[in-house]
């Protein structure tokens, strides 16, 4: 184990772990932007982060950086880069990338370790710090890649599709043309009135869930009641209960009623799916307040209810924006209810609009665009509130 605990080797071996990562990643990039043919050289790659990794250690400081996004630009010039392009100018600007990521990275990653004998903090500290930004770019691509190929999809024009359906470049010089899946999207498909439905329904199931949920929660987590505890370890139980196995029969109940394709069926079974977890997020929260502020408002001749209005429900706004925000996304992405309930093309929702899409009749470009418009506002409003969810998940979870 003193081997790799030595400065040498701990350099070396992250260097080169990270420049594989780095060519990688730059390779992926620059062929989704440009449309080129890059490819990593990953003994290249690995080669040059060895030795990136060997100078941080022997030569701390920043100012490896500059300088090996200049050598490994000329690297790439003559073939010899971790990054290869079919292209001319490519390899070097693929090489300087990959240089000024690999050399920030290492410097980064190998802060404080010295060519020696490194100790157990050090050396854990910059595996570490290695395995930290390695996870950041894995869920990156998994996130922004699907996206970026949504987005540039929708973006094309039917012919460019045809004659190459892995370009995922963008051409600038078509100007508005750009959108015009988009308009066609709101003026041939209807999906303004998609967007309307689902943001009625969701806000109305957001309504709903709160209504029953708060005063659900807070008996479960003040009052005291026979079965009081069992009903407070089954709530979640409900929620994990699938729903494509009550999907028959919610379809043949809500036909038999008449409910099946109204807005007041899918308004009625969706909450259905999101009180449970609103009781379970909220009971925790009021169990983390303190019960001596309700006690004193009972003293001071306030009646239960009025306790839940005046201090329970001021004092818990960040777990109810948290809640509100998550049952949201739930009614906003529901897709099985919607597509079982629901028939008539000026009642649904905008997850079962998209699902009218992908029809070989439908140009592929309106199905990415529809799911961008589908994507992009939930992905707004959370980046919005974002706070609130993370201070109302939290919030609570500590005790004492």
């Amino acid at each position: 184990m003193s081997v790799w605990r030595q400065g040498r080797v701990t350099g070396a071996a992250i260097g080169a772990a990270w420049a594989v990562t780095v060519a990688v990643s730059v390779a992926v990039v620059l062929s989704f932007v440009t449309g080129g043919a890059f490819r990593p050289v990953v003994w290249l790659a690995a080669a040059w982060g060895a030795a990136l990794g060997l100078v941080a250690v022997h030569a701390p400081g920043r100012w490896p950086v500059p300088g090996a996004a200049a050598v490994l630009a000329l690297a790439g010039l003559v073939g010899a880069g971790p990054v290869a392009a079919a292209g001319p100018g490519g390899g070097a600007l693929a090489g300087a990338l990959a240089g000024l990521a690999a050399a920030a990275g290492a410097v980064r990653m190998l802060a404080g370790c010295g060519p020696g004998l490194l100790s157990r903090h050090e050396a854990e500290g910059a595996w570490i710090r290695f395995l930290t930004g390695f996870g950041h770019i894995v869920f990156a691509a998994a996130v922004l890649i699907p996206f970026w190929v949504m987005v540039m999809t929708s973006l094309k024009p039917q012919a460019a599709l045809m004659r190459n359906p892995l370009d995922f470049s963008i051409d600038l010089s078509r100007g508005a043309d750009l959108f015009r899946s988009y308009r066609e999207l709101f003026t041939q498909f209807d999906f303004g009135i998609y967007l309307a439905n689902s943001f009625g329904i969701s806000v109305l199931t957001v309504l709903i869930t709160l209504l029953f949920a708060v005063p659900g929660a807070y008996a479960v987590a003040r009052l005291r009641f026979a079965g009081s505890a069992a009903l407070s370890r089954s709530i979640l139980l409900i929620y994990m209960v699938p729903m494509i196995v009550l999907a028959l029969p919610i379809y043949i109940a809500f036909s038999m009623t008449g409910l099946r394709n109204t807005y007041a069926g899918i308004v009625m079974i969706y909450p259905v799916t999101t009180i449970p977890v609103a009781l379970y997020m909220l009971q925790g929260y009021f169990r983390g307040l303190p019960a001596e502020i309700e006690e004193a408002g009972l003293m001071d001749g306030l009646s239960r209810l009025a306790v839940i209005r005046k201090i329970t429900l001021p004092l818990s706004l960040p777990a109810l924006a948290s809640v509100a925000l998550y049952v949201f996304m739930i009614a906003w992405n529901e897709f099985l209810l919607a597509f079982m309930l629901l028939d008539d093309p000026s009642k649904f929702t905008l997850t079962r609009g998209i699902a009218s899409l992908n029809s070989s009749e439908v140009p592929r470009q309106h199905l990415m665009a529809g799911s961008v418009v589908a994507t992009v506002p939930i992905l707004a409003l959370f980046l919005g509130l974002e706070r609130f969810m993370t201070r109302g998940l939290t919030a609570g979870s500590v005790k004492g």
